[in-house]
């Protein structure tokens, strides 16, 4: 069981008893369709999403650390591939998803949980690149990416998001462990 920690946070592993707190943040609009996914409607459904999403390996639970059961957030590597571009699918590669509760937007936890990411995707487990993406429009999520060092790679126009059952133009970003190590 692997467990992240940062100045302020820890990274755990969800658990089925987080439901109440995922549905605090995940019933909001402003959350979960910027990320590609609709607002939660029940804490029933937010226990469904931890059980068939969240609970696996590399996605953690976000809270502080003087609070480590009251969840703020999620953030984590994924290793299957949202986008179909050549060297994003080795077996060195991982993508970035995260989202965090509006109540903690703007005190720089996501840049702070993704930095830790980074640091256990590159030396842990020696990925070699590790990508990010962004719907258009979600600027705060393009700015978190930035701040952590990952540049612009490519834009997929009118891609599928099938929770919304809509398309957007999504943008991905990169960093590579070189580029990480000389950051």
């Amino acid at each position: 069981m692997t467990i992240l920690e940062t100045n302020r946070l820890i990274l755990r592993p969800w658990r089925l008893d987080d439901a109440p707190q995922l549905y605090q943040y995940a019933k909001d609009s402003r959350v979960g369709p910027a990320a590609g996914w609709p607002a939660h409607h029940s804490v029933q459904e937010s226990k469904s999403v931890i059980e068939n999403v969240l609970m696996t390996t590399g996605t953690f639970a976000m809270a502080f650390k003087e609070t480590p059961n009251m969840i703020i957030g999620s953030a984590g590597l994924k290793f299957t591939h949202s986008i179909d571009y050549p060297t994003f699918m080795t077996d060195k590669s991982a993508e970035i998803g995260y989202w965090i509760g509006v109540p903690f937007w703007g005190q720089g936890l996501m840049p702070e949980a993704i930095n830790r990411l980074l640091l256990y995707g590159f030396n842990q487990l020696e990925l070699a690149e590790i990508w990010a993406g962004y719907y258009e429009g979600n600027q705060q999520s393009r700015r978190v990416q930035e701040k952590c060092g990952l540049s612009y790679q490519l834009t997929v126009v009118d891609k599928y998001v099938p929770l919304l059952k809509l398309y957007k133009d999504e943008h991905f970003l990169r960093i590579t462990r070189e580029e990480w190590q000389n950051k």
